[in-house]
């Protein structure tokens, strides 16, 4: 967007936003001493989680509605400029080794690409070509969701990303901290968290960025817990991938069985170092074979595997 008549829309939007809203009564943090800063961005930073709870039943909709179609075959996938787009190629980054997710299933789109996880890609924000020809290369099904990410709700790149994936079919979901934003208008359910105007005017890596993370940590965790990654909120399907990871393997097994070190030990060797088959294999008392094919019956879910209790007395 150049010349004098789209900045003074541009101008004009943003005085319309929340996010974007100046605080007189900041006006002189400046010359406050260094522990009053801390006390008043930790103040701001707790108003994230009301935010959140407020949004509590749309978050439970999209989750439920993702959930469903990664049951089928689909991705996740976050799509953001700045800010917004870092938090989403880092939630899909790291669901891999916390839940073993398949190489594409949770992706991060992010504009300027992943050159722009390291710093400013001038204008790449602005571009919703570069959004579409991202999810060209992705070729959308109507099993995969798109999640746009938008502190402003009006991010070019992110809008662009949303109209098209529901233009193709996809499930969209349009995040940003203002009320009534236009990305959620666009998407099929919008997740607004209205946090407020942000302690430096109009900074959004602040508040914002905050329930981003927050809200994508979320979404993600509990469309997890539904596709059977996690026994109780032990987390079965971690990928073993260091050491710190293996000596979780072996503490989730541990905590999940009771077994001894030997039991363990001989367990995950069977299983080939999966955390989910040793812990069946221990509690079920079936051997390595017995235990991926029942996971595989149950589409992944080890407490659906697991033999029904037995009622005392029962014949």
């Amino acid at each position: 967007m150049t010349g004098t008549a789209p900045l003074q829309e541009l101008r004009s939007q943003l005085d319309s936003l929340s996010t974007e809203a100046h605080r007189p009564e900041l006006a002189e943090i400046d010359t406050l001493p260094t522990e009053d800063l801390v006390r008043l961005m930790n103040a701001e930073d707790a108003k994230v989680p009301a935010a959140l709870e407020a949004a509590a039943p749309q978050l439970a909709r999209a989750a439920d509605a993702v959930a469903e179609r990664m049951r089928r075959g689909g991705r996740l996938i976050h799509v953001g400029a700045g800010t917004a787009g870092r938090m989403g190629v880092l939630d899909s980054a790291e669901c891999p080794p916390t839940f073993n997710t398949a190489p594409g299933q949770v992706v991060g789109v992010i504009a300027g690409g992943l050159d722009a996880m390291l710093g400013a890609v001038e204008g790449a924000e602005d571009d919703a070509d570069g959004a579409l020809a991202a999810l060209r290369e992705l070729a959308l099904t109507p099993r995969d969701t798109v999640v746009g990410i938008s502190a402003s709700g009006r991010t070019p790149f992110a809008l662009g990303a949303v109209r098209y994936a529901r233009a193709a079919g996809a499930l969209t979901i349009g995040l940003s901290c203002n009320a009534e934003s236009e990305i959620g208008r666009a998407a099929d359910l919008a997740l607004d968290l209205v946090v407020g105007p942000e302690f430096l005017t109009g900074s959004t890596r602040l508040k914002a960025g905050t329930a981003q993370k927050l809200v994508l940590n979320t979404l993600s965790t509990v469309v997890m817990i539904k596709l059977g990654k996690t026994y109780g909120n032990l987390m079965v399907d971690v990928r073993a991938s260091n050491d710190k990871l293996r000596a979780r393997s072996r503490r989730i097994v541990a905590l999940a069985t009771g077994a001894d070190e030997a039991a363990i030990e001989a367990a995950l060797t069977a299983a080939d170092g999966e955390v989910k088959n040793a812990i069946l294999m221990l509690l079920a008392g079936v051997d390595a074979p017995s235990a991926a094919r029942l996971l595989s019956e149950h589409a992944g879910h080890l407490r659906q595997a697991l033999p029904a209790p037995q009622t005392p007395g029962a014949a």
